[in-house]
């Protein structure tokens, strides 16, 4: 099993404990991007934040997928000592990329890196709680 670990406000960490929210976004950024994105050109896998080849050194598309996790491990509270935390499982996950008034995929110049990356968030769909500790 696979299990992503995420921080989330108390909020929104009772909406999923209520089982009113069944979704969870996360914005991908540079820094973020291999633990929520990997490529393939063909039947080549490539981290999210590698650098990939040109299409000469590896002709086809670049496809994104989102990495796989089984479950998601959902903390909340302050970041010392135990912490109240709950397990989901993950029923799918989707890349949604972000578009403009046109259709268009919006690029982000990110200005501390100088890093140019298309806006896109996953979502996750959520399952069932499988675990949860003082909630």
């Amino acid at each position: 099993m696979k299990t992503l670990t995420l921080n989330l406000k108390r909020i929104y960490f009772d909406q999923i404990l209520a089982g009113e929210k069944t979704h969870e976004y996360r914005d991908i950024f540079p820094e973020n991007v291999r633990k929520f994105v990997y490529y393939t050109i063909g039947d080549k896998e490539f981290a999210g934040d590698a650098e990939l080849p040109s299409e000469e050194e590896c002709p086809g598309e670049v496809i994104p997928h989102p990495v796989h996790y089984d479950r998601i491990k959902f903390l909340t509270g302050a970041y010392s000592g135990k912490r109240p935390y709950m397990v989901i499982e993950v029923i799918d996950a989707q890349i949604n990329f972000i578009k403009d008034e046109n259709g268009e995929q919006i690029i982000v110049l990110d200005e501390a890196t100088g890093i140019e990356f298309v806006a896109a968030q996953l979502d996750y769909t959520l399952g069932e709680i499988v675990e949860k500790f003082d909630c």
